[in-house]
């Protein structure tokens, strides 16, 4: 089944369509998702790998939860992209994270609290096409959105 989902998943998530209406309900249906299974589960997660950043408001200074397609690493850590759909400007969790990088994940059930580092340079190029195999459409969301988007690796904390 899952199989299936992917490339629709891929189709639909390209379409114009999609870009400009998906930010308004797949975040609040995971959500919700989220909330009734109690942290083990968000519709995005069967397409491709997904958490749930929890951050502290660069302005408000409130607890912020963001649903977001992951790529998940060998250390326990992820990378994450401020895609925004495509949008213009950058997510608010990007900068939340950049005011304050110390947040939490949540994954399949499990909480880890994480340090997000934004990657530039040679770690944001070597981690770019490792990105797109995982989500190709971030390419499209780049040229879309006519900025860099924001590219985080969320470390662990012991």
């Amino acid at each position: 089944m899952i199989a299936v989902l992917k490339p629709f998943a891929h189709w639909l998530a390209s379409t114009e369509w999609f870009m400009r209406v998906g930010p308004r309900f797949v975040p609040q249906v995971d959500r919700v998702l989220y909330r009734l299974t109690r942290g083990r589960m968000i519709s995005s997660d069967r397409v491709v790998p997904s958490l749930v950043l929890f951050t502290t408001g660069a302005k408000s200074g409130l607890e912020r939860r963001s649903p977001l397609a992951c790529l998940p690493e060998q250390d326990g850590g992820f990378i994450v992209v401020g895609s925004n759909f495509g949008r213009e400007t950058h997510p608010a969790w990007s900068a939340n994270l950049i005011k304050n990088p110390e947040a939490r994940v949540s994954h399949r059930g499990r909480e880890i609290p994480v340090v997000a580092t934004l990657l530039t340079g040679e770690a944001r190029v070597e981690a770019w096409p490792r990105l797109t195999a995982n989500w190709p459409l971030y390419d499209r969301y780049a040229d879309k959105s006519g900025r860099e988007l924001r590219v985080f690796r969320l470390t662990p904390v012991q």
